[in-house]
């Protein structure tokens, strides 16, 4: 295995041991100085759960709970996972299933519900939620946001993290002050394939170069992912599980040690309270 000389976190992937790459993928990861995961589980459907209750989604956190403890054995460090419903549930519930948006709505945070006993339990990091990143009617888009803030106060009372799953912007400041009236720090609410520039949130960096150079010259907290999918039918669909530890290796090559350590050491202790360096053995 190569080693980097840090600790190297992608901040949010999906593994599908079962249809995907599943651990090939943490293997590939490793091999490249890899370190540490964030594995959030894969949207509910996607699993073949179709839920009626919050229990039904039970199935859906365990098997990414049980993912995760195998993919631990494979890194240097460890893997944590991150559980949630997916914010296209939504439009699934009320255009194939027939729900209302308060119906949709209700489901899905009571699958957040859920998710929160699994944090709680200590068998989870954090939390997922976000709203459709695609337009959608007004009435969906209200109940999405109503499913987003109840992450918030699940969260609040938790003392975790939520990552968010939402369009593309550079301000979501409106989103941040959301959390911070439930009494969740903003900086523990993290965008997902987010770019290197937004105000609210703590951004979660899609490891492409040009993102990366505009987040490490910031200087500002962020993370790195690749939002791997872990899905044979959509190959090349998003980055690689190879890309956090080359784009690493590529960040100190241009001399931003600073931008690496940030992302991989403070951002994960300031949002997660994870110690990404005591967690990682040589």
């Amino acid at each position: 295995m190569e080693d980097l000389g840090t600790p190297v976190l992608d901040n949010h992937l999906h593994l599908d041991p079962e249809h995907g790459r599943g651990f090939e993928a943490v293997r590939d990861f490793a091999r490249l100085g890899g370190t540490h995961l964030l594995v959030v589980n894969k949207p509910s459907w996607h699993l073949g759960v179709e839920a009626e209750t919050g229990e039904d989604f039970d199935s859906v956190f365990e098997t990414t709970v049980n993912v995760v403890s195998e993919a631990s054995e494979l890194l240097p460090g460890r893997a944590w996972p991150v559980l949630g419903v997916h914010p296209g549930l939504v439009s699934r519930l009320v255009e194939d299933r027939g729900f209302d948006p308060d119906e949709a709505s209700d489901l899905m945070r009571v699958g957040l519900d859920r998710a929160a006993e699994f944090v709680r339990a200590g068998d989870a990091l954090a939390l997922k939620s976000g709203r459709p990143h695609y337009d959608v009617p007004d009435s969906v888009w209200t109940a999405s946001n109503d499913v987003m803030r109840h992450a918030f106060s699940l969260a609040a009372d938790l003392g975790c993290a939520v990552q968010l799953h939402t369009e593309a912007a550079e301000d979501l400041t409106e989103v941040a002050e959301w959390a911070e009236a439930r009494g969740l720090p903003a900086h523990r609410v993290v965008k997902h394939y987010a770019g290197g520039r937004l105000a609210g949130p703590t951004p979660s960096v899609m490891s492409e170069k040009d993102r990366l150079e505009v987040a490490a010259e910031r200087g500002d907290p962020f993370l790195m992912e690749t939002d791997f999918v872990d899905d044979p039918d959509r190959p090349g669909a998003v980055l690689g599980p190879k890309t956090v530890p080359r784009r690493v290796r590529w960040l100190l090559d241009a001399d931003h040690d600073d931008a690496v350590a940030i992302a991989h050491v403070e951002t994960p202790e300031y949002v997660y309270g994870i110690d990404t360096e005591a967690t990682l053995s040589r």
